[in-house]
């Protein structure tokens, strides 16, 4: 996963599973959230979806969170991804303000 934390930008992939796990949800809960925020424009698999996942464990992103002894672990953004998630959300709105700007149309 190409993630810069230092300022540049996130994947679309991990800023959507972020977003999905500002409440816990499993794995395939993720894959659901980000297929019907997106209308069906990214569909992940299952090896894409664990692969992120274990990056994102690795960085302290998220966490895993509840009863891990069942078959379907939920995970949940850390604080440490919140703050991650908060400043791509302002870096994607400083983008869109400078391209409004030159392209015209938003406020």
């Amino acid at each position: 996963m190409r993630d810069n934390v230092k300022g540049g930008a996130l994947t679309e992939v991990t800023f959507f599973i972020l977003l999905a796990l500002y409440t816990p949800k499993h794995g395939y809960a993720i894959m659901q959230f980000i297929e019907e925020a997106t209308g069906g424009r990214l569909s992940l698999g299952a090896g894409t979806l664990y692969g992120a996942i274990n990056s994102l464990l690795e960085k302290e992103w998220i966490e895993p969170h509840g009863d891990a002894d069942g078959r379907k672990k939920e995970y949940v953004i850390t604080s440490k991804g919140k703050e991650v998630a908060e400043a791509e959300l302002k870096r994607l709105k400083a983008l869109t303000g400078i391209a409004s700007g030159i392209i015209g149309g938003g406020s």
